[in-house]
């Protein structure tokens, strides 16, 4: 077969295999313990074999399902985004209010689930899948429900994805290193923070933030700056609505 002409490597882009009327094990089976190895276990540990054994099942059961771990990295990481609960949208008036908590619910599923922040960029064409699918219809009724035009609210939607995606990212790298060393959040901060302190010294306006943050929880700084940034890619969605609407 040509190059041309082989499948789209995704679990989206071709069609459901049928299923026999008694299936031993489902798909939704395999990405719940797969989601629970990974929230475990991290990456490294997922393996198609490792799984089949969580599941008492052997290999011919899982590829019935997926063909490869590619596929059920795809599967899982959807199965994140249907952690997140798309707000009502009721009044139009209440874009940003409804768009803030909807950045909120997609950055703590990504706190509950850190491991995501090494495969989000890899998992094939996330987009397509059936959770993702409904965030990103909702947040587009959301910003054109509050006068953006279609096309603007798709440039709206996929800046606040990036943003959040981008913020959290980096926060569950972060996560990820401080379960590894088995110190808590503000022991790891307090060790490092001479060091820190000591390195900034020669640049005057990191050593200003660095004194004014000394006592800050670290978890709360966390989320000072996930709010305050959100607040101003919103300010400029704000000022980009106001300018189309000639106010």
């Amino acid at each position: 077969m040509s190059a041309e002409k082989k499948p789209f490597p995704s679990v989206w882009a071709r069609p459901r295999r049928p299923r026999r009327e008694q299936p031993a094990l489902s798909r939704d089976q395999i990405v719940s313990v797969a989601l629970e190895l990974l929230d475990a276990e991290g990456t490294d540990a997922l393996s198609m074999r490792k799984l089949g054994a969580r599941l008492n099942a052997g290999a011919t059961s899982l590829y019935s399902h997926v063909a490869n771990k590619d596929e059920l990295v795809e599967l899982v990481v959807d199965e994140v985004y249907g952690e997140i609960e798309m707000p009502a949208g009721g009044d139009p008036a209440d874009w940003r209010a409804d768009v803030t908590r909807c950045a909120h619910a997609l950055r703590s599923a990504f706190l509950r689930h850190p491991w995501i922040a090494s495969v989000v960029g890899e998992a094939g064409v996330a987009h397509l899948g059936p959770n993702m699918l409904r965030l990103s219809e909702g947040l587009l009724a959301l910003f054109e429900g509050a006068g953006f035009s279609l096309e603007e609210a798709d440039r709206a939607v996929n800046t606040v994805v990036s943003y959040v995606i981008g913020m959290t990212t980096a926060e569950a790298a972060w996560l990820t290193t401080l379960a590894r060393s088995g110190r808590s959040e503000r022991e790891w901060v307090e060790h490092l923070w001479p060091a820190a302190e000591e390195a900034v010294q020669p640049y005057p306006r990191l050593r200003t933030l660095y004194a004014a943050r000394r006592d800050h929880g670290a978890a709360g700084t966390r989320d000072d700056s996930f709010d305050d940034g959100l607040a101003c890619v919103l300010d400029g969605l704000e000022v980009r609505l106001g300018r189309a609407a000639g106010r």
